[in-house]
């Protein structure tokens, strides 16, 4: 019932893939407005109890569908995505006429674009129609999902627990049958980490496949942010990334042209090097995470691959990357603070209390950092960069634990749920410390987290990275992994939880 469906029923079309909902369309076995129908019933029937989605246009997407319909009778080119649901974020990322709160800031409740992101542009002209937006933490600046004007986002496995961030409510839509796939951001884990809690496939692709258009600044990112994907299947994530990829000229980053992906999940991993690091050099991991993947690990030995545990050791202390991490992203994010504020929204002098303190605190900083003390930080993050260039000229794929701990409980009032702050007696720093991602938001590495297993029902990730430029490589080993311990069945725990 939770693999590859014939779509028969509503519960079958739930947890369908979007690669068999786009070819049952194609086919004329269901309709863009059933799909529509059916993905809005389970939006208002199960999302009251996890909180996944903040705004809804379910008339805009029925209308869209209708229209989607009448191309299909009369005949026309239409798109591999044609008539499939999905869902946006709210963070980075516009349609016009849609709010947009930069995750849950309530003096940014009415602010509303005129404009789409490159993301909505691409998935639209393929076909899909998008439904509404999905929570996601204040400024995208946590690894936990929660905010003071929409709350906490619920864990489908778990819903007292979190879905993890910042693209949480992505993947707890994804997870709970709401949608096949949706939209997910990453500039420092915020698809692989939401993924991993929610024991869905999170990517985020190498730097120059897919274009991020930002302004007024195109070159203020940094650590590299990344519009990317969360969906059950791997076949998913390289359909979506095929529609994505491509160049932009508003992106002069996005070099490495179009490419399709569909076939490299399929592809054998047999001759790849692995490289396997239960913990980066250095980043804690809770060691009941730790077995989990070290176990599954040895399924790509299995597949064909030859892996190899690696002795790695990071450049410097893993709290201190973490804060470079915290205070270069803190620079563009002031920027976009002072952006409100040139337009009479001043959320540092009138609206403090409605931002999380860890925000505040690298936000403070950021405005008397020195150009030479940005400087030295993208000296930090040049020493990781080579760390694993070092790694892939011996090998195709590093592998690690994707998060350093479990999914935490939602507890306390809206915007104060607490963050991991020590692993197995260490301190980290609460917004990103205890994840294994953010390394690759430094240099630009392809990186997937796929469900790795279990422990006491909670899902575990495995984070999967490779050369750049070879997302491809990433996508096959994602696929192996599919085929060798397949995740399709756990998906019974969310999709038969209480909704009282």
């Amino acid at each position: 019932m939770y693999a590859a469906a014939l779509l028969s029923d509503e519960a079958d079309l739930a947890y369908a893939s979007a690669t068999d909902v786009a070819a049952a369309i194609r086919a004329r076995r269901i309709s863009p407005v059933e799909a529509v129908q059916a993905a809005a019933r389970r939006i208002e029937a199960r999302d009251p109890t996890l909180n996944a989605f903040v705004f809804l246009a379910i008339d805009e997407a029925l209308e869209r569908a209708r229209a989607a319909e009448k191309a299909l009778v009369s005949g026309e080119a239409i798109g591999p995505l044609h008539g499939v649901p999905t869902a946006m974020k709210d963070l980075f990322d516009f349609k016009p006429g849609w709010p947009s709160t930069f995750g849950g800031v309530p003096a940014l409740k009415s602010f509303t674009p005129d404009f789409s992101c490159s993301w909505v542009e691409r998935m639209e002209a393929a076909g899909a129609i998008v439904l509404g937006k999905t929570n996601s933490p204040v400024f995208g600046f946590s690894g936990v999902c929660d905010n003071r004007l929409f709350g906490p986002t619920g864990n489908p496995f778990a819903p007292a627990r979190n879905s993890g961030g910042s693209s949480g409510g992505a993947a707890a839509a994804v997870a709970d049958g709401m949608v096949s796939f949706a939209e997910a951001t990453d500039g420092g884990g915020s698809a692989r980490i939401p993924a991993a809690w929610c024991g869905v496939v999170g990517f985020k692709q190498s730097l120059g496949r897919v274009p991020l258009v930002m302004r007024p600044n195109q070159f203020g990112p940094a650590p590299f942010m990344f519009e990317g994907l969360v969906a059950r299947t791997v076949a998913d994530i390289a359909l979506g990334l095929t529609v994505l990829s491509g160049t932009d000229p508003r992106d002069p980053y996005a070099m490495l042209g179009a490419a399709d992906f569909e076939g490299d999940g399929r592809r054998s991993v047999a001759g790849m090097r692995v490289a396997y690091s239960p913990d980066l050099g250095g980043i804690p991991v809770d060691r009941r995470v730790a077995a989990v993947v070290e176990d599954a690990v040895t399924d790509l030995g299995a597949a064909g691959a030859t892996v190899e545990r690696v002795s790695l050791t990071l450049p410097r202390d893993q709290l201190e990357l973490a804060e470079t991490w915290c205070r270069l992203i803190a620079a563009p994010t002031l920027q976009g603070v002072d952006g409100f504020a040139a337009a009479g929204i001043d959320l540092l002098a009138d609206h403090r209390s409605e931002l999380p303190a860890h925000l505040l605190r690298w936000l403070d900083e950021a405005q008397t950092m020195s150009v030479r003390e940005y400087v030295g930080l993208q000296t930090a993050r040049t020493e990781v960069y080579d760390m694993l260039q070092g790694v892939f000229a011996d090998h195709d794929l590093l592998v690690t634990p994707t998060v350093g701990c479990l999914p935490v409980e939602n507890t306390g009032a809206p915007g104060e749920v607490p963050l991991p702050d020590v692993i197995e007696g260490v301190e980290v720093d609460g917004a990103i410390g205890w994840t294994l991602t953010y390394p690759a938001n430094f240099t630009g590495h392809p990186a997937a987290s796929v469900p790795a297993g279990q422990v006491d029902g909670l899902p575990v990730g495995m984070q999967i990275m490779g050369r750049l430029g070879a997302d491809g490589d990433v996508l096959a080993a994602a696929g192996a992994m599919e085929r060798i311990r397949p995740w399709s069945d756990t998906y019974a725990a969310p999709a038969e939880r209480s909704l009282a």
